[in-house]
């Protein structure tokens, strides 16, 4: 596990183990306008809690734009209103709008014409510089496995990180049952119409802490036409994409995209190779509409992890401990539809199911040595607790003398996930007043099968593990286990939900509601019956909130709602202090978590406005999230790679988000300011690599008011697009992401990682009507920094790049990508 725990304070192994489509709630934000041709498309934005919205129409005298023809950045202002908010999957076009000012919480969205600009097939880097406090760390040093953070939570791809967002692709949750995590590498970016980034809103389900992010994709009703995108440049990145959609006779239409790409990375043993496809059939009749939508990927990345300051400060494209390689392979099915039963009862459904599987190869240091008393034999780091195989018998030592060891860890996921989900949607007024209600209930089930081995080996002075055929067995009570898992584990999620907006007067707004989630999670242990458990976990969460339209060019919000995150099966598997696991491969037999409870509460206000240079756009915002019973990865004293998973009490996330923005057919300009204050509310002890940790028990007291690591306190982010002539366009964005804590570092003793701020910058030129040629720079002064740190074993191995000696720098670092030059092209048809 080396740095993959590294990664998160004790190596955790990044990798999720379970596709989770459980409770399917889906949302979005839909700006209606014209279907998009294979051209730049302004996309509805699309789903979410049982709010359908409509933006208010713009004033009755507006200025127009400058009367020279030029390029159009995006879909004209005019065509900008009719936004429409969904709780649940669903196609777009109801007719039943509620205002977009009804909506009491924040919106973020992301349209396909915004992911387009980023010339990117990686969804996250849309995210990063569309939304404010979105930020992003390559924690795994992959830029296709980065962790999302928004609020001080985050979704990541890092087994062992507590998740606190909530991820949906058309209205199927995809968060993996086993741990929550997140693999971003999995979602077809090019076929994505809309991303929606909601708060405050129980609807979503388990884990929606933070918010739910809702990824809406294409049809062939949303898209027609053709378009093959191909780029290259820096570090080997050849990419290339291919979408097509079609209307046929009115009542039926077809959509597909096809994605690949090959990236070398900038550092050692860190090649990225993507292939994915989406598809989608749907047919149209009257007011029903039904989609049967299918999904594959294979993806093989190798992947770095944060490495040792020392060598960095040598080679920027520097690993510690290799092999780290990881292969993603998933297939899922959904059917869904919708139907007006009535002029004023809709009805909807869904059904999915979803296949992944994930192999990992892991190298890292092993606290596997020879024995101080024989050193024809292998023991733990102690020098005397023999290091047993899987026979059960202590292993015998086949290495020469002074061979430094380490130690590669397998491990194998394989999931299957099947969901339903129905709602119903009434629109009937209420004592004469406008009215919308929604009910919905969802059913998943995850059945997983995981599998775990770790094999000695020796380290060479390139940190390569090579194996020697000699795997590690249990060593027996009251030690850690480190021999083979096999296990199969059953997530059962269950939700009902309620949502209701009434409009007390047209200016004012109350929305109320709730959903109840019952989630079982069963461990089965396949080889004995130290991890046998069964969990059953039940939560009510309420939300109630309002909004106010003071003018026509402003609004007021504010609500308050709770969620929860019920324990995954590899937290409920390593939670005992005195046995804890191997992270994530090993697992043993521990006592109950408790769930995870947010209480939040936000308000702020909204607004649009008509400028000479174009249509206004601007909101503020504050919020509080407190968490109940938060779980924590708490590193094992004296055990490299081990640790367990502990409820450490309360936590508190606050802040405010403001932004401005100005569209127009010439000009995109967008700035928005984040602040996040994250901190432990109650005291707890932790295990720690930090320098700053009690010599004798390797730990260090975190005490109430102490910030949280890896949570930078502000984010500044300016984005810009001009259309020079009607062919030519130019743009750039800068962010600003201020310095964070070090993992390991919860007592706030060590200095900060330091902030940063990377400018990109890309332009286009539209050659022909049907072809395109684009470039890109990202980070144009070559800024060296990096995005994530944490603390290591400096004991572990030495430092081969200075002679063998010991470590004396603490950090170990996520680099981030220096200056890159992209170019391409873009046909449509």
């Amino acid at each position: 596990m080396g740095k993959r725990f590294q990664v998160r304070r004790f190596r955790f192994k990044r990798r999720s183990l379970m596709a989770s489509v459980s409770t399917g709630l889906m949302s979005g934000l839909v700006f209606a306008g014209p279907a998009g041709a294979a051209q730049d498309e302004q996309t509805n934005v699309q789903n979410l809690p049982a709010v359908e919205i409509s933006a208010p129409p713009p004033p009755a005298v507006r200025r127009s734009a400058p009367a020279r023809p030029v390029a159009r950045i995006g879909a004209p202002a005019s065509a900008a209103p009719k936004t429409r908010l969904y709780v649940y999957p669903t196609s777009p076009g109801t007719g039943r709008g509620l205002d977009v000012d009804k909506v009491p919480s924040a919106i973020n969205a992301v349209d396909a014409s915004q992911i387009k600009r980023t010339n990117s097939l990686n969804i996250t880097d849309a995210l990063r510089d569309n939304i404010p406090g979105v930020n992003i760390s390559e924690v795994t040093g992959n830029p296709f496995q980065p962790d999302v953070e928004f609020r001080g939570f985050v979704a990541s791809p890092v087994v062992g990180t507590p998740q606190g967002l909530a991820v949906y692709q058309n209205g199927v949750r995809i968060n993996e049952a086993f741990s929550d995590a997140v693999n971003w590498d999995l979602i077809p970016t090019a076929a994505i119409r809309s991303v929606t980034l909601v708060t405050n809103n129980p609807a979503f389900g388990l884990n929606a802490l933070g918010g739910a992010l809702n990824m809406q994709m294409k049809d062939g009703f949303t898209y027609q036409g053709a378009e093959i995108d191909v780029m290259g440049g820096s570090f080997g990145r050849i990419q290339g994409s291919a979408q097509w959609g079609k209307t046929v006779d009115k009542n039926f239409g077809v959509y597909g995209a096809l994605e690949g790409v090959r990236d070398n990375g900038f550092r050692n043993f860190s090649q990225s190779t993507v292939r994915r496809f989406y598809g989608d059939v749907g047919y149209k009749a009257g007011d029903s509409e039904f989609h049967a939508n299918m999904g594959v990927a294979k993806n093989d990345f190798g992947a770095s992890a944060t490495v040792p300051a020392e060598l960095l400060d040598k080679y920027w494209g520097a690993t510690y401990t290799t092999p780290q390689t990881t292969s993603n392979r998933v297939g899922y099915l959904n059917l869904t539809g919708k139907a007006d039963v009535t002029p004023t009862w809709t009805l909807e459904g869904t059904a999915r199911v979803r296949r992944y599987e994930q192999k990992i190869v892991d190298g890292n240091p092993t606290d596997a040595q020879e024995c101080g008393a024989d050193p024809t034999l292998l023991c733990f780091g102690d020098d005397t607790t023999p290091a047993n195989g899987v026979n059960g018998l202590q292993l015998a030592n086949p290495f020469a003398p002074g061979t430094i060891l380490g130690e590669i860890d397998r491990s194998s996921i394989r999931s299957t996930t099947f969901g339903v989900s129905g709602q119903a949607t009434n629109t009937d007024q209420l004592f004469g007043h406008d009215n919308r209600f929604v009910i919905g209930a969802t059913y998943d089930a995850s059945v997983t099968r995981y599998n775990a081995t770790a094999e000695i080996g020796s380290m060479g002075e390139n940190y390569v593990v090579s194996g020697s055929g000699v795997f590690l067995g249990p060593t027996g009570l009251p030690d850690p286990v480190a021999g083979p898992v096999s296990l199969r584990t059953v997530n059962q999620y269950n939700g009902l939900y309620a949502m209701d907006t009434f409009n007390v007067t047209d200016a004012f707004a109350i929305t109320g509601g709730g959903r109840f989630n019952v989630a079982r999670i069963t461990l089965e242990d396949q080889l004995g019956t130290d991890l046998n458990g069964d969990h059953t976990f039940m939560r009510f969460n309420p939300v109630i909130g309002g909004t106010y339209r003071i003018n026509p060019e402003l609004t007021a919000y504010a609500g308050y709602s709770a969620a929860n995150r019920v324990p995954t099966p590899l937290e409920l598997g390593c939670a005992d202090p005195m046995r804890p696991c191997l992270i994530a491969a090993f697992l043993v037999s521990d006592p109950p978590l408790k769930q995870v409870v947010s209480k939040t509460i936000e308000a702020g206000f909204r607004g649009t406005k008509e400028l000479n240079i174009g249509t206004l756009g601007w909101k503020v915002g504050g919020f509080r999230a407190t968490n109940y019973d938060d779980i924590v990865a708490v590193p094992a004293v004296g055990r490299t790679g081990f640790g367990y998973f502990t409820n450490v009490g309360r936590t508190r996330r606050q802040g405010l988000e403001a932004e401005v923005n100005i569209k127009s057919p010439t000009l995109q300009f967008q700035a928005s300011y984040s602040f996040v204050d994250a901190r432990y509310l109650d005291p707890f002890e932790l295990g720690s690599e930090s320098p700053f940790a009690d010599p004798v028990t390797e730990t260090i007291q975190v005490l109430r008011g102490n910030q949280l690591p890896a949570i930078p306190r502000h984010r500044v982010k300016v984005g810009v697009d001009y259309a020079v002539t009607d062919v030519w366009k130019v743009g750039g964005n800068a962010i600003f992401v201020s310095s964070q804590y070090f993992v390991g570092d919860e007592n706030n003793q060590y200095s900060k990682l330091p902030s940063y701020t990377v400018f990109n910058l890309h332009t286009s030129y539209q050659v022909t009507k049907n072809f395109q040629l684009y470039g890109r720079v990202d980070n144009v002064f070559d800024k060296r920094y990096a995005t994530y740190g944490t603390f290591f074993d400096r004991e572990a191995l030495p430092n081969f790049t200075n002679g063998g000696a010991e470590f004396n720098d603490p950090r170990s670092l996520s680099p981030a990508r220096p200056r890159a030059f992209y170019a391409g092209m873009r046909m449509t048809f």
